[in-house]
């Protein structure tokens, strides 16, 4: 327990990046509890269109902290990543949860399974969504660099291990590869042993 306070103390930003997915989930859990288990429609969407201001929340922690004359880390980075693919995959996940949620406690629909081209055409959106949140990442990056902090706070977002903008070109890369290319060769042998 020392070591995880020690951490905390020592890297406060990736204590606030895991308060904002924990509170994320936290949200979703509880508006889709108020829809589907006490029938409150109404809190369900509040407590729903909550979820993006834990985003704001960790933006302006990040801010704070920067402008505050902190020394950027990969942890702000990191509170960058977060914030670019909560905004991009958030609304989804919520779709993706709201479903399951209704099929196991509404009597709602099971869950559709894709396959072949139709599997195939979600895994090149969600590439794509990946790539426009590593743009979103990349956005935030620049504006804590280039308006929120100086140079020399900023770079361990830019060089040294703690670079993020190569590391949103792997995650890119890594997606592209497990995501659509993957499920390409995937389809196509099963195709192939149809036939």
């Amino acid at each position: 327990m020392d070591k995880v306070l020690d951490f905390i103390r020592d890297n406060p930003m990736a204590a606030v990046v895991a308060a904002g997915e924990i509170g994320f989930w936290v949200f979703i859990a509880a508006g889709l509890g108020a829809r589907y288990l006490l029938r409150l429609r109404r809190t369900s969407v509040v407590l729903l269109a909550m979820t993006p201001l834990i985003d704001v929340v960790v933006l302006v922690a990040t801010m704070i902290d920067m402008a505050g004359g902190g020394q950027a880390s990969w942890t702000h980075g990191l509170a960058a990543v977060y914030l670019g693919f909560s905004v991009v995959f958030g609304p989804s996940m919520i779709r993706w949860a709201d479903v399951r949620f209704a099929h196991r406690f509404a009597g709602g629909p099971a869950p559709e399974k894709r396959g072949g081209a139709e599997r195939l055409r979600h895994e090149w959106r969600e590439w794509g969504k990946c790539l426009i949140a590593c743009a979103i990442a990349a956005v935030v990056l620049l504006v804590l660099a280039l308006v929120v902090g100086t140079p020399s706070q900023t770079t361990a977002l830019w060089s040294g291990g703690s670079a993020w903008l190569p590391r949103l070109g792997w995650i890119a890369g890594i997606w592209l590869v497990t995501g659509p290319v993957w499920q390409l060769f995937a389809s196509g042998t099963r195709e192939g042993v149809r036939r």
